[in-house]
């Protein structure tokens, strides 16, 4: 069985059954005048990732595997916005509310959508997510299901938040899940590097980590 080099230790990978989840790169997070600048974020963090986000997205895309997309938002009614999350955050500038880049991260805005070095391809999924873990209250599941997708790679932002979430959803779900260290940041380094230990703590329990190197090194003999 072909391998990926790994912690805490080799990823067993099925490349028929393997896609990349890019978590919520998107304008409004990665950007200056964004709703992530806007609560003090150094957001410069996050723009850095970038070229590496772009080299997996381009490696899986050149071995035909799947690459789906999320993104962050709601509809612009507020419907599916909770007041116990719209409360929290800066009290001047909150989601729904009018920003730099339009109604902040709510669905069709400027600043919502995902930076344009990243930008989905006709044909690839694009998973609108109202909470922080991708599967709640989308269809992610039911397409990974339809792929018929076993194995995950994440990549995006940020790593302690919406990606270590979605992991251990996929993890609860029976997905073997590994993320991409070079490929996902967090505003806050420690942040970073808390999650990635309690990912891949007590023999993977949720998930491994991998370098982006060591990835696409694999999925070239897909």
């Amino acid at each position: 069985m072909a391998e990926i080099k790994a912690e805490p230790f080799a990823f067993p990978v099925k490349h028929d059954r393997l896609a990349l989840i890019v978590i919520d790169m998107q304008r409004d997070f990665a950007e200056p005048g964004g709703f992530g600048a806007s609560l003090g974020n150094d957001v410069s963090r996050i723009a850095r990732i970038v070229p590496d986000v772009k080299r997996l997205i381009q490696g899986f895309r050149s071995a035909g595997l799947p690459v789906i997309h999320t993104m962050e938002c709601h509809r612009p009614d507020l419907s599916d916005l909770p007041p116990a999350k719209r409360d929290r955050g800066n009290p001047t500038l909150r989601i729904g509310d009018k920003g730099p880049m339009g109604r902040i991260l709510i669905s069709g805005e400027p600043g919502t959508a995902i930076l344009p070095e990243l930008a989905p391809l006709k044909g690839e999924v694009v998973i609108e997510k109202p909470g922080k873990g991708a599967f709640y209250a989308t269809a992610l599941g039911e397409v990974l299901q339809r792929k018929g997708i076993k194995q995950l790679v994440f990549a995006g932002v940020t790593t302690e938040v919406c990606v270590q979430t979605s992991m251990r959803e996929a993890n609860d779900r029976g997905y073997e899940c590994l993320l991409a260290e070079e490929a996902t940041e967090s505003y806050f380094p420690e942040f970073k590097d808390a999650a990635i230990a309690m990912i891949r703590a007590q023999g993977a329990i949720v998930g491994w980590t991998a370098h982006v190197n060591d990835i696409l090194e694999s999925i070239a003999h897909a």
